[in-house]
């Protein structure tokens, strides 16, 4: 696809809301933190771009998940970028001391997954994209769990929250993360964390395409399914661009992450 959809960039020119929110001051001191703090355990790769016409909101950044540092790499890439998006993320996050507190007053959207009160991300995210937000989130709503890293089929959140505002969706993919530590043994995470200081692997973060939406609607059964595997299928592409010399295995094999190929997206034939 060449540049991004012209119906959603009408839509958004054209729009007459109130663009309201203003990222807190402890959000924008955190981006420019990252931007020192991430580089000591990684050297950050920063390609492509957002759009002029989409800097300002709304707007939809949906990324791959590869490794629990993503969100932190992906949060310099951004700073880099002068994007200060507001982050959907699991309620465990919201929970813990101390981090718990900087996610709730940098103003980032609770995702309580598995719980009755999961509808609610939803309608936050849908209420800060009318206030003209950025929004970042991980269609797949878990690390992915492939042998490969490819992603996995994404769930339906951030598709109906796309043709729920008419948000233009930008892909965003991440590579290398995944060698800064591993994938969730408390003593393992924190030992290759640390060795990450010296050895410092490459995290590339690739802005990508807007995803073509159009067509589709929530009004029409089976859409919000087509939008996700949308998303996944431009993911997917813009991920294979910036693995390099990875295309298969990669280099780096965690040793603890479970696998599994239940849910990795496969390309319809």
């Amino acid at each position: 696809m060449e540049g991004p959809p012209q119906v959603l960039l009408r839509d958004v020119e054209n729009s007459t809301e109130r663009r309201t929110w203003r990222p807190p001051g402890l959000w924008r001191f955190l981006l420019r933190l990252s931007r020192v703090l991430i580089p000591a355990f990684s050297r950050v790769r920063v390609t492509g771009d957002i759009p002029d016409k989409l800097r300002q909101g709304p707007l939809i950044l949906a990324g791959n998940h590869i490794g629990p540092f993503d969100p932190f790499v992906l949060i310099a890439a951004c700073a880099r970028k002068h994007l200060a998006p507001r982050i959907m993320a699991s309620r465990g996050l919201f929970t813990t001391p101390v981090f718990g507190t900087l996610m709730r007053r940098s103003g980032h959207i609770r995702v309580d997954r598995g719980a009755h009160t999961v509808t609610e991300a939803l309608h936050h995210a849908t209420d800060a994209l009318r206030e003209g937000s950025t929004i970042a989130a991980y269609p797949e709503g878990r690390i992915t769990l492939d042998p490969l890293l490819r992603p996995e089929r994404g769930k339906t959140g951030v598709a109906r929250l796309a043709l729920l505002t008419g948000a233009p969706v930008v892909v965003v993919a991440q590579w290398g993360a995944h060698e800064i530590t591993t994938w969730d043994a408390p003593g393992t995470m924190a030992a290759r964390l640390v060795s990450a200081l010296w050895r410092r692997p490459v995290a590339r973060v690739h802005f990508g395409r807007v995803v073509d939406l159009s067509g589709l609607s929530m009004d029409n059964p089976g859409d919000v399914r087509r939008a996700a595997d949308r998303i996944t299928a431009a993911t997917a592409a813009e991920l294979t661009a910036i693995r390099g010399r990875e295309p298969g295995l990669p280099r780096y094999i965690d040793p603890v992450r479970p696998l599994s190929t239940a849910r990795t997206w496969r390309p319809e034939v």
